[in-house]
């Protein structure tokens, strides 16, 4: 069962849908899709056989015929009866295995009419035998409708329901765990780093916590997304004029998803906008890039932070989750980080094709839907999955080594930036150039060249002063 459905409370009418449905199949009987492929309908033109990979998308579209069902049963589109077995069909299928006859390859017809077709002929057999009586895919299970404006729509709602149950929710909790973590190192101060060179000093706390707020920032920018991804193609049937759709169709429509969703969606403003072009799944993509990069940042300090034992930073210990190295025993690489790495960069990738694809609205209809939705869905579900374990299997759990921090501060040279007020610019390069150059305390060489007393060098080069700022 769905996660993003679990605690939805009619689910127990669809359980209960879903056994009487296999109850009225033969276990044993060819797939549904078959009866269509003999008589050369729509699915006959599909040579890929590859299960399509998001089967989110498959979920929702199936959510979308319930609520158009429902939306044609109120507007006396289809008879109650018709409509009944449409729905009872769809949400069997949400509670059973028959994701099998879902066989369509997300490398077809731009506008996505094979997974369409795919789905309606499947509902429609279901449905006819639940009935007694012939349902068709497209007098019935599709309409008011066309794949011109349900698969846009299922890709707007797809990415707008991951959204808020999958991505949303372990980026927050992500940003919870880094936070708790900077409480809890607070007190540690390390050697800030510029170029990869040896800076100021920073509290451990102030690292974690730009973290945070980048990942802050990151979910604030998603849910500013979240009222354009709820507003929907749905009504603009096949060039955005609405022809064949009940004037009230979009919005009964609407009214019905949100109800099966707990999400608020609504017809969009130009439904000729929504079909021609993917502007606002570009948008978002560009969004999930961005917080692909964020957490990219993270796991790269992370890395840094962690390399060791000997001739790296060593200043944190990530918990090891192999026993080592397949050839160099003893020696356990920063797992997470890396793979969190290899993420982002194919949520990078899958934004670029989102980019391409987007710019595919030729006239009336975008003809890429199926690549962007499984790119935008792919991108939600790596960030989601990997946010989950940075946190929990990195971040949490790592360990300070407080002896290499202060290590590096006591012979970091770059502390006598403080000193800039008092002894100018120049003698302070002076003093960082001896004391690196001779492999002696900042402290000591301020000592021989000012007139500063070491009581006072030791309270203006104070690190944990130092993190403070100011003059």
């Amino acid at each position: 069962m769905s996660s993003a459905l679990h605690e939805q409370p009619y689910l127990e009418s669809w359980r209960w849908m879903s056994r009487q449905i296999r109850c009225a199949m033969d276990p044993d009987e060819p797939r549904l899709i078959e009866h269509y492929l003999a008589e050369g309908r729509y699915l006959a033109c599909c040579t890929a056989t590859s299960h399509w990979t998001i089967a989110e998308t498959s979920l929702r579209l199936l959510l979308d015929t319930v609520a158009a069902a429902r939306a044609n049963i109120e507007l006396k589109q289809i008879s109650e009866s018709q409509g009944t077995a449409i729905v009872d069909a769809a949400l069997g299928l949400l509670q059973s295995d028959f994701m099998q006859h879902f066989p369509v390859d997300i490398f077809q017809t731009g506008s996505g009419t094979s997974s369409n077709m795919n789905a309606n002929e499947v509902i429609a057999t279901l449905a006819s035998r639940l009935l007694g009586e012939p349902v068709n895919p497209n007098d019935h299970v599709n309409c008011g409708q066309s794949s011109n404006d349900i698969i846009p729509t299922t890709l707007h709602v797809s990415a707008a329901l991951a959204l808020h149950e999958q991505l949303l929710p372990a980026l927050v909790r992500l940003v919870q765990v880094i936070e708790r973590k900077a409480e809890e190192v607070h007190h540690h101060v390390k050697t800030g780093r510029t170029h990869l060179m040896d800076a100021m000093p920073v509290r451990m706390s102030q690292v974690l916590n730009g973290w945070a707020q980048q990942l802050k920032a990151n979910i604030g920018h998603l849910q500013d997304l979240l009222p354009s991804l709820q507003s929907l193609a749905q009504g603009g049937t096949a060039v955005g004029t609405g022809i064949n759709a009940h004037p009230q169709f979009a919005a009964r429509f609407s009214e019905q998803l949100s109800k099966l969703t707990q999400v608020q969606f609504k017809p969009g403003e130009d439904l000729f906008a929504l079909i021609g072009s993917q502007d606002t799944a570009v948008s978002v993509s560009g969004q999930l890039k961005a917080t692909a990069v964020s957490l990219m940042k993270i796991a790269n300090d992370l890395r840094w932070m962690n390399s060791s034992p000997l001739a790296g930073l060593g200043e944190i210990e990530l918990e090891a989750l192999q026993p080592g190295s397949s050839i160099m025993p003893g020696k356990v690489n920063p797992v997470i980080p890396e793979a969190t790495a290899m993420v982002a960069a194919q949520v990078i990738g899958n934004d670029t094709v989102i980019t391409i694809a987007g710019q595919s609205g030729n006239f009336e209809l975008n003809v890429m839907l199926s690549i962007i939705a499984q790119n935008l869905l792919s991108s939600i579900e790596l960030l989601t999955n990997s946010s989950h374990l940075l946190g929990e299997k990195a971040i949490a759990s790592f360990k300070v080594n407080e002896s290499r921090l202060k290590e590096a501060l006591s012979r970091n040279p770059i502390l006598v930036t403080a000193l800039n007020p008092i002894i100018g610019y120049q003698k302070a390069a002076e003093i960082a150039k001896k004391a690196y150059q001779q492999g002696r305390s900042v402290i000591d060489v301020a000592l021989e060249h000012t007139d500063l007393s070491r009581s006072q060098l030791e309270v203006l080069l104070d690190p944990e002063k130092l993190t403070a700022g100011g003059v």
